[in-house]
């Protein structure tokens, strides 16, 4: 009857410690979004807009690989992803996105590791192989339009392409940029959330 209270009492302690040692490495990435949902202190300055993450899950999608292989954005999490949604005709507005996702990603210096960038390229149409050069490790998926569109949240009238989004390493999207956006501000938005996450 000892030995059992004994073993009972070990597989307590067992359970505990891993609680203990879960919580530690979710509190940074935890305390984060309790800032930005909960407290929300006035001097408070993020300039994307914040999304809950909790009303729009990542939807499960038939996305592939240009190469025609399945995957899906669940293959980077870990990481921070830096989102572009829209046609294979990619005019300058897009292009600018693209570039600007390249320069932004570049900007954040030793933590740049930390982000993947990702297009979603929402129709069947072949993409410009000059397109391809100048963009070169971004990552590009064909996905469903129809299911791409109603998971992004955008304002009335806006439309899911005009913006750069954001998931967290956990795979939650959480921030939507504007559109046209000011690069130097959502650097400082990417930074300080590199800063206050140590997951990704």
């Amino acid at each position: 009857m000892d030995e059992n209270k004994t073993v009972d009492r070990q597989r307590a302690r067992g359970r505990w410690k891993l609680f203990a040692v879960l919580a530690v490495c979710a509190s940074p990435l935890l305390a984060s979004y309790f800032t930005y949902y909960v407290v929300k202190p006035t001097g408070r300055t993020n300039y994307g807009t914040l999304i809950d993450p909790r009303a729009h899950p990542i939807p499960p999608m038939a996305s592939r690989t240009l190469a025609q292989q399945p995957t899906t954005l669940d293959a980077y999490k870990g990481k921070w992803i830096m989102l572009k949604v829209g046609g294979s005709d990619c005019e300058q507005a897009c292009q600018d996105q693209l570039f600007m996702m390249r320069q932004l990603r570049t900007m954040q210096g030793k933590e740049m590791a930390r982000i993947e960038r990702v297009w979603l390229i929402m129709d069947e149409a072949p993409l410009e192989t000059m397109l391809l050069r100048v963009n070169d490790g971004t990552r590009m998926l064909r996905a469903p339009k129809d299911v791409v569109t109603k998971w992004l949240p955008v304002e009335p009238g806006g439309d899911a392409a005009d913006h750069i989004w954001l998931i967290d390493p956990l795979g939650n999207l959480m921030m939507r940029f504007p559109k046209n956006p000011d690069p130097t501000r959502m650097k400082k938005d990417i930074a300080k959330l590199l800063k206050a996450s140590a997951i990704g």
